[in-house]
């Protein structure tokens, strides 16, 4: 099996189609999974945004960084807290970490879900069981979506 690794930057290409692409999903157009996640920078301040596929899993949300580490997933974890947009609503919500029990469920969970958009990033085929992503789990950041306020002890 071939090892992800840690950041998959984006090409020139990407980086168009996702600025692009955040865009509509600002106006409300796009899947019902699609965000916009703003996030300030850990160092500037600045806000920044990104396109994100939302899952819902059991009742809870979470998001997977299938890049790795980028810097959208190291602001998150300095601020412990993101606010997703989607047309008109917006929606400030804390980060929490999942623990590396649930991590591979939730990996091949979204995997399955969203194949189409993010096959490309994992050495794993969609529709693999759950223990196929238990060699790559640090690769892929994964965030539980909470209420502000509302912690998860992992």
């Amino acid at each position: 099996m071939t090892r992800a690794p840690e950041f998959r930057r984006p090409s020139h290409v990407e980086r168009v189609f996702n600025r692009l692409f955040g865009v509509l999903v600002r106006f409300g157009l796009g899947l019902r999974h699609n965000y916009v996640v703003e996030v300030r920078g850990r160092t500037t301040g600045r806000v920044y945004t990104t396109p994100v596929n939302l899952l819902e899993l059991r009742g809870r949300r979470f998001l997977v960084a299938p890049r790795g580490r980028t810097q959208w997933v190291r602001n998150a974890e300095a601020a412990g807290h993101v606010t997703l947009a989607r047309g008109s609503r917006r929606e400030h919500v804390r980060v929490g970490r999942v623990s590396t029990a649930e991590r591979a469920e939730i990996l091949a969970a979204y995997l399955a879900r969203f194949k189409l958009t993010v096959q490309r990033y994992f050495p794993i085929r969609a529709g693999a069981p759950a223990s196929a992503f238990l060699d790559v789990l640090d690769h892929y950041p994964v965030f539980e979506l909470l209420p502000l306020g509302a912690a998860r002890s992992c």
